[in-house]
């Protein structure tokens, strides 16, 4: 059993429809996205539409959470994240959004190797991040609360391991907006065919240039598209 995840999409189609074809040239059982489809990226749409035909399972992430219930509406948008997802909130059609509605906060399954669970931030809130640094006494009682052999957040553009215990913890990083200062979108493999699980995770090339061109095209902060073609912000 292998099964590909992927976080933070963030409205870019270009990485994810390489993500996809990625994923077609790897045997993968399941495709599961740990939340974000929307937010910076200049296709939220598409982006919205293209996980609804492929069918993977998905979680809510914190981007997701803001623009379809219309958190943080009610105050003056000062940040980059702010102006975006305003702007993301106007362009979805109200199916698309629906979608983002009734997305799950995270889900979990069992595996040959035991359970796993995954969330965009905490089981219970995906705006609530989870601190995969943490000290190893506080990642041992996290562990053992969770209960499962492994555990699948995102939200920091990240690609990051770390194994507590019997428990594997695991953010895939980022499709559409990766932060590990090289271009590219974040995929994680987890291979459950052996004694323990084996986390294997990739950098796809993609056309970053036209996500950065869109990014400008539709007038959205052009530090989103220095961070798509740099990998790093700032």
């Amino acid at each position: 059993m292998r099964i590909a995840f992927l976080s933070d999409i963030h409205g870019n189609i270009h990485a994810l429809t390489a993500v996809k074809r990625f994923l077609s040239e790897h045997s993968v059982d399941q495709i599961i996205v740990v939340g974000d489809l929307v937010g910076y990226g200049a296709s939220p749409g598409p982006v919205i539409d293209f996980i609804r035909r492929e069918g993977w399972q998905t979680g809510m992430g914190s981007s997701d959470a803001r623009v379809a219930f219309e958190m943080g509406k009610e105050r003056e948008r000062k940040g980059v994240s702010d102006t975006v997802l305003g702007w993301t909130r106007q362009t979805l059609a109200p199916e698309q959004l629906d979608f983002l509605r009734k997305l799950p906060v995270g889900g979990r399954m069992q595996t040959p190797l035991g359970r796993l669970r995954y969330c965009h931030g905490s089981p219970h809130d995906p705006e609530q991040r989870l601190d995969l640094m943490a000290q190893e006494r506080e990642m041992e009682t996290l562990a053992q609360s969770l209960g499962c052999r492994v555990v699948v957040v995102a939200g920091t553009h990240i690609p990051f391991t770390r194994k507590v215990g019997d428990t594997v913890f695991l953010d895939p990083g980022s499709v559409g907006l990766s932060l590990n200062h090289e271009p590219g979108a974040d995929v994680a493999i987890v291979d459950f065919n052996g004694l323990l699980p084996k986390i294997t995770l990739h950098k796809v090339l993609y056309d970053f240039h036209s996500a950065a061109f869109d990014i400008m095209a539709w007038n959205l902060p052009p530090v989103i598209a220095d961070v798509i073609k740099t990998g790093k912000m700032g």
